[in-house]
């Protein structure tokens, strides 16, 4: 689940304590954007985590730049701020709108397994599984990245600047710095064991031996110079060349301290895995819903195929005219049925035979949605359906769990002033990633394989997310763009989260469609997430509200979550306006920008 800073803090407090990597630093004038959850104006709009990000994506659209340039910039930008949710050691899920052609297009840039994987990866010499927590800090867990290739492509296919000057504000934040805020520090203070035992995370995340101060400056001169190169040579240069033996090595052989008593196991990443890395372009899901069109990744993300199999569960009901009590139940039971066709059939489609067509059938979701009843509740682990052969109500195997997925990402959406839109969600999967920087190189490796099932929840049921060599680890990144009849813009919209993405774009598309909320505000109300498991996650505006109750009358049973997901997302309104919006509060609040805002000239 990702994190977002929250700015708020004095120039005093900046003034106070500066920090760069390894050593103190005179104080700077460094002062963050103001941070906004809501934002409306002309010629484009840039909604992210964070104030600085979101700044270099409205900086490149003021510039001329086009919705796909700002995305560019903005995630390179979060490359910087938010170096525990996502960084080009990482990968992510581009979809992308053409308002010349009114089409949808996606890139993705999911990481990939090491040729030399198979199933039992993450198993230990006795056959079991790994714990978690030794899988992902080690080797093994990392995967070839696919961020700078994901840039490369959709600049090569729809932006008008280079990377090299799409850099240059993240470029300029890494070597100038960031502030540090509580969130950060936190963050970091989650971490510091970890970072601890890798020299090259301790000096970059804990200056000086200590956790960064809040209202400190945080520079990183190393992932300046790293994008330099990147903007000289090309995304290729992570690729191939010495910054492809730097990641292998470090891969191959973690930089552990003298000392360290953690178990790190190496991975077999080469650097023949890395020359291969290629993005796929992917033709995306698509689900009609209330009339309008929504746009989704395909697998090897499970999100499009998941959302979409839940809005056409979800079509048969008036969902406006429900009270909360009845609307919240037929959103977990969508979301419950879902998840448990998603949990049989989706992986990599490179190495599983995904029924896509099938599963966004709406024959397929009526079969589905007469399972659920308004006066009863269904069972988890709740037993798939078959999407190829649909029987009304019945299922098609056995049930199984849904399997763990790490829960730290990021998403931005932006738009430009010609109408073209881009959903962009990125990451390097847990907080931290692996937990492993690259020496001299200044960014953390993923952990991004430990999304695969490490071994199948249950041996009589298929489990279509094992381990394969260069295989793409099944995600639940749902950047996602809904257009109207005309095939024009409506919204966009994506949340971090792990497997509670999909829910939480669910709920806040459902938010605006069926409950007629504004975007800032279908962002904002308290969620729940049910994932084909004994019991759904409440916020606690929920878990403490005479709802629960109510809903634990008919059968739910919960368990609180103090945050679930943190959503941001564009909207083209009525008048041509662009309104960019984040979350409210959670993870300290987003930030939304458009490029002229409404009353300006």
């Amino acid at each position: 689940m990702r994190r977002s800073h929250v700015r708020n803090v004095s120039l005093a407090a900046v003034a106070a304590t500066v920090l760069s990597v390894g050593a103190a630093a005179p104080p700077t004038e460094h002062t963050p954007p103001v941070k906004k959850p809501v934002a409306v104006g002309h010629g484009g709009a840039v909604a992210s985590v964070d104030p600085d990000a979101s700044a270099a994506g409205i900086e490149v659209l003021r510039r001329g730049g086009n919705a796909v340039d700002a995305a560019v910039a903005t995630a390179a930008a979060l490359g910087v701020t938010e170096p525990y949710s996502a960084g080009i050691g990482g990968g992510g899920y581009f979809v992308y709108y053409d308002a010349k052609s009114r089409t949808v297009h996606t890139v993705d840039g999911r990481e990939t397994a090491p040729l030399s994987a198979d199933a039992s990866l993450f198993l230990g010499p006795d056959g079991k599984p790994l714990p978690f927590e030794e899988a992902m800090t080690s080797g093994l867990s990392i995967g070839t990245p696919g961020t700078p290739a994901t840039w490369d492509t959709a600049l090569g296919a729809w932006g008008t600047k280079s990377l090299r000057e799409l850099l240059e504000p993240a470029e300029r934040l890494a070597r100038d710095g960031f502030t540090v805020d509580a969130t950060f520090r936190a963050q970091t203070a989650a971490n510091e064991a970890r970072f601890r035992d890798f020299p090259a995370s301790a000096e970059l995340f804990l200056p000086g031996g200590k956790l960064p101060a809040v209202g400190s400056v945080l520079k990183n001169p190393d992932l300046a110079r790293t994008y330099q190169r990147l903007g000289r040579q090309g995304a290729g240069a992570l690729y191939r060349g010495d910054l492809a033996r730097d990641i292998v090595r470090t891969v191959q052989d973690p930089p552990v301290r003298d000392g360290a008593t953690r178990t790190v196991r190496p991975g077999d990443l080469t650097t023949r895995d890395l020359s291969r890395y290629d993005t796929v372009r992917r033709k995306p899901v698509k689900t009609s819903y209330r009339g309008l069109d929504v746009y989704g990744m395909a697998p090897s993300s499970s999100g499009g195929t998941t959302v979409g199999e839940a809005l056409n569960i979800l079509e048969g009901t008036d969902l406006s005219s429900l009270s909360h009590k009845r609307y919240l139940h037929r959103f977990i039971e969508a979301s419950r049925v879902s998840f448990a066709d998603r949990g049989r059939w989706v992986g990599d489609p490179a190495f599983e035979d995904v029924p896509v067509t099938g599963l966004l059938s709406q024959r397929f979701a009526d079969s589905r949605a007469c399972l659920i009843r308004d006066d009863a509740v269904l069972k988890s682990p709740l037993a798939p359906g078959d999407p190829r052969r649909p029987v009304p109500c019945g299922t098609g195997g056995k049930a199984a769990p849904t399997t763990y997925e790490g829960e730290n990402t990021t998403h931005l959406t932006a738009s430009d002033k010609w109408g073209n839109v881009v959903a962009y969600t990125l990451t390097i999967e847990s907080t931290g990633g692996s937990g492993i920087t690259v020496p001299g190189r200044g960014f953390l490796l993923n952990n991004e394989l430990t999304d695969f099932s490490f071994a199948p929840a249950d041996l009589a049921v298929h489990d279509p997310n094992l381990p394969g060599p260069g295989k793409r680890p099944r995600s639940s990144m749902s950047p996602t763009i809904v257009l109207d009849h005309r095939d024009r813009p409506v919204l966009a919209l994506g949340s971090p989260g792990g497997a509670t993405i999909i829910t939480t774009v669910l709920q806040t598309l459902t938010g605006v469609v069926d409950r007629g909320l504004p975007l800032v505000e279908a962002i904002a109300a308290p969620r729940a997430s049910q994932r084909n498991q004994a019991t759904t996650e409440l916020e606690p505006a929920l878990y403490d509200s005479p709802l629960r109750a109510e809903l634990e009358a008919i059968g739910h049973a919960f368990r609180e979550n103090p945050e679930i997901g943190a959503a941001t997302g564009v909207q083209r309104l009525p008048d041509g306006r662009w309104l960019a919006a984040a979350e409210k509060t959670r993870r300290g609040g987003g930030s939304a920008m458009v490029v002229r805002p409404a009353g300006r000239p």
